[in-house]
Parts: structure tokens; C-alpha cells; sequence
């Protein structure tokens, strides 16, 4: 029961941390444990026939498991410092890049082979997008797509799997201080370790609270995301997603000043729930193979909130607004952009009349009475400035999905090494509030394992 490296979560962080350990130090005894199931075993029991919404499981294999919540993602990975997370601002902007690149060639060598790599740097739409008062930020984007996503997990998986001992549907209940390192306690058994690498995720940010609360670790109060996720027919952002894939764009609200952005945009993808904490929300998946694409993309319209004192609950707030829809229509609500700017519910029948084709079965209803004023007049003010570039965008029947939150942890306050305030205690990826996304995640992995080997 004793290891030599413990690492919490098999998300990307956890995955890259223990590849780039045992690929380094083959010698090492590493275990990795993971609340959620093995990969071969995260199946989502909503297949639009039988079960059509979220059934409440015990353990979301959309959002735990070996992979992550990023597993059944689109697979994008967005090499760029502009966006993702602020974990340059701990090992440097030229390191930031390097590792993500480093990560994009072992995703490569495990299967994602011959996907394509896209850049936004020095394209026409950037032009186009400052004429409109719009900001397209600049990255290069891996897309993998879902399903190739799974075939370079699953090699990985292979990889690591009698080099390091996982522990699938083995939640930690307390990680402790002990002699010569660390003692993590689950299910009443004790599993001891010199240095602990913690990389729980966005779904793992209650937890991270209490841990970080009964050790006594510095956090600061961080942001959540609120918003929408909106489809409409791939017909009309062609022109972007075609050369660009991914498009980062930024507004800026003439009403409030608040900033609205686009976020994981899915090409010909469809819209999915996921389940956090007991809590509906919305977000979207594309895939590589034609065979699986639909004739719809879909992108969410997030405003970030942060909050000061003498308020601290950031993702509690998101969690009341989540809750708020799932009361109102029994899980995710859907609206038309033509009833929402008439002040009118969607039905069943407006649905029906639309000419898209809704890729979630979600409930009719009016996200006014959920979303509060100011962030859905924000998004309401950023399709219209879409509209200009991507025309279209502002129609009848363009589909707001609601509520799609993103959920961050409390910023862990962590070294250069992303090492906490205890010696060999790593916080890393999402869960520690300074990655939110797969490419900085994994990053984040590699550079601590890294510097274990070398100390």
C-alpha cells in the first residue's frame, strides 16, 4: 500500500503526469486513483430512444472516469497562452507552449495521426472581426474529434496500464500529512506515498474546497462561466470552421462592458448534457468521422462573473442558476432566439415549425425567467455582433440551449513546481483553478512530473 508517486484523478492532468513518471523513471511505483469508471466502462445510458435525459448515475461517465470530463470532449487541444488557463504565469509562456506542444506529439504518436492542425494566426477573419468590434483570438488547434479522443486514451491506457496500478471506482475520502510524505484514505483503507500529485478536475472542485479547507492551504476566490450553448445549421459559420475549426472570439457589451466569448465551438457536433454534482448542464461534442456528423455546429455564449468580498461562492452561485433550469424544465430548456427576443416561452409546437433540428431532446421553456438580465442581455447583444460576421447567426430559429456553466475551483496558491504550501503536494490541471482546458491540463501534468524526477 505503499507508492512512491500517488496521483488523484485520471483526467488529462493525472494521465500525463503518470506517462511522463514512469517514461522517465520506469522504477518508480505509481497508482493512480480515479472516483470514476475505467474507460472500456463510461457508457452514458441516454441514447434518445429508451432514455432521453439524465437519469441521476452515481458516477457521470461523461464527466469522471480514466480521461476525464475532457474523454467524450471533441478533442481539442488549443495550443496558445491567450486562453485555456494561466499556468504561464507559473512556468513561463515559452515553457507553457513547449509542453503543450511535447503533449500534441504524444497525442499524436498514440493514435491521432493524420488530424488535422489548425491556426487563426494571420487569418483573414481577424480583419473581418475587428471590423465588427469583435477580438478572434490566436491559438493553434489540435482537433481529435470524440472518437479518435478515445482511441489516443485508450492507447495510453494500454500504455500505462502495467507500468502503473490504477484504482477505478476508488474515490478519495482525505488526503493527510504523514511521515515522509503522504496517507490517502478511501473506502476506510490507507494507501501512503512521498510525493502526491492531485489533479481532480472541474467536477472535482468541491472536493479540492474541503481538502484544501482541513489542510490549510491558501485559495482565492476565483470565476464561473454562465451562459448558453447555441446550434444552428453548420451552413452558417462554414466559412470559419472550415479554415479555423475552432474560433476563440471576444465581445465586449456596449450596455455593461462585459466581456461575452465563444467557447468550444463543434462543427457539425451535437449537443449533449453532462452531469456535475447532481446538476444538468449543457455542452456540446463533434467527431472526426463523417458518418457521426450532423448538418448542425453548435458553440456556447459564456460571460464570466467574478465576485468580491464579502462574497466567495462563485460556483455556488452557477450551481443556483443550474438549478433554476433544471426546476423549470426538468433538466436542460431549450428557446428559440426569435422567442427569446420576443419575450415569449418556446412550445413544443414553435418547436416543431423551426427549420433546425434540434440534436438534444431538451424542454421547450424561456431562459428569461432563469438566466439573470444582465448575462442573457449580454449574450443577446453577441449574436447580433455574430450575426455581421457569420450571417445567420441572429435568426428565428437558432437554438439557445440553457444553462451551460463552467464550473472553476478555487485558485490553489501553489510554487513554480505547483507545489502547495506542503512539500511533494501537487495541485494541478482544472481542479486546481489555474488550467481550464485539456492542452493545459496536460501540460500541467508533464511539468511536475518533470521536476519529481529531477529533484
Amino acid at each position: 500500500m505503499n507508492y512512491d508517486v500517488i496521483i488523484i484523478g485520471a483526467g488529462p492532468g493525472g494521465i500525463f503526469s503518470a506517462y511522463e513518471l514512469v517514461k522517465l523513471k520506469p522504477e518508480l511505483k505509481v497508482a493512480v486513483f480515479e472516483a470514476g469508471h475505467a474507460l472500456e466502462k463510461r457508457h452514458c445510458p441516454i441514447d434518445g430512444d429508451k432514455i432521453k435525459s439524465c437519469i441521476g448515475c452515481k458516477s457521470c461517465s461523461i464527466m469522471s472516469g480514466f480521461g476525464g470530463a475532457g474523454a467524450f470532449s471533441d478533442g481539442k487541444y488549443n495550443i496558445t497562452n491567450d486562453f485555456g488557463g494561466t499556468l504561464y504565469e507559473y512556468i513561463g509562456k515559452q515553457r507553457a507552449v513547449e509542453l503543450m506542444r511535447y503533449v500534441d506529439d504524444i497525442n499524436m504518436e498514440y493514435g491521432g495521426e493524420g488530424t488535422k492542425l489548425y491556426s487563426t494566426a494571420g487569418t483573414r477573419f481577424k480583419t473581418l472581426c475587428i471590423q465588427h468590434d469583435l477580438h478572434l483570438l490566436e491559438a493553434s488547434v489540435r482537433h481529435l474529434g470524440t472518437d479518435i479522443n478515445y482511441v489516443v486514451l485508450n492507447n495510453l491506457y494500454n500504455y500505462l496500464k502495467d507500468k502503473v496500478e490504477f484504482f477505478f471506482d476508488t474515490p478519495v475520502n482525505a488526503v493527510e500529512k504523514a511521515d515522509g510524505g503522504y496517507r490517502i484514505v478511501s473506502d476506510g483503507k490507507a494507501y501512503t506515498c512521498e510525493k502526491c500529485i492531485v489533479s481532480v478536475g472541474r467536477s472535482g472542485s468541491k472536493w479540492m474546497e474541503r481538502v484544501c479547507r482541513e489542510l490549510d492551504i491558501p485559495t482565492k476566490s476565483n470565476r464561473v462561466d454562465l451562459g448558453v450553448r447555441v446550434e444552428l445549421p453548420a451552413a452558417v459559420f462554414a466559412h470559419l470552421t472550415d479554415e479555423l475549426y475552432e474560433s476563440k472570439i471576444v465581445y465586449r457589451t456596449a450596455t455593461y462592458g462585459d466581456k461575452v466569448r465563444t467557447f468550444c465551438m463543434n462543427p457539425k457536433g451535437a449537443v449533449v448534457t453532462e452531469n456535475t454534482n447532481g446538476i444538468i448542464t449543457v455542452n456540446g461534442h463533434s467527431y472526426e468521422d463523417p458518418s457521426k456528423q450532423t448538418g448542425n455546429t453548435n458553440f456556447a455564449l459564456l460571460v464570466s462573473k467574478s465576485f468580491s468580498e464579502p462574497f466567495k461562492d462563485s460556483n455556488g452561485y452557477g450551481e443556483s442558476i443550474a438549478r433554476l433550469s433544471n426546476m423549470l424544465g426538468g433538466g436542460v430548456i431549450v428557446q428559440r432566439f426569435g422567442d427569446l427576443i420576443r419575450g415569449r416561452r418556446s412550445t413544443p409546437g414553435r418547436m416543431e415549425d423551426s427549420f433546425i433540428t434540434p440534436t438534444l431532446n431538451a424542454t421547450p421553456g424561456d431562459l428569461s425567467l432563469v438566466l439573470p438580465k444582465r448575462i442573457l442581455d449580454g449574450i443577446i447583444e453577441m449574436i447580433y455582433a455574430l450575426d455581421k460576421v457569420a450571417p445567420g447567426t441572429a435568426n428565428d430559429d437558432t437554438l439557445l440551449y440553457g444553462v451551460e456553466v463552467k464550473f472553476y475551483n478555487m485558485e490553489v496558491e501553489v510554487n513554480e513546481r505547483l507545489e502547495s504550501c506542503y512539500p511533494g503536494l501537487y495541485i494541478i490541471g482544472d481542479g486546481s483553478g489555474i488550467t481550464h482546458s485539456l492542452s493545459h491540463a496536460s501540460a500541467s501534468g508533464v511539468h511536475v512530473a518533470r521536476g519529481i524526477v529531477e529533484a
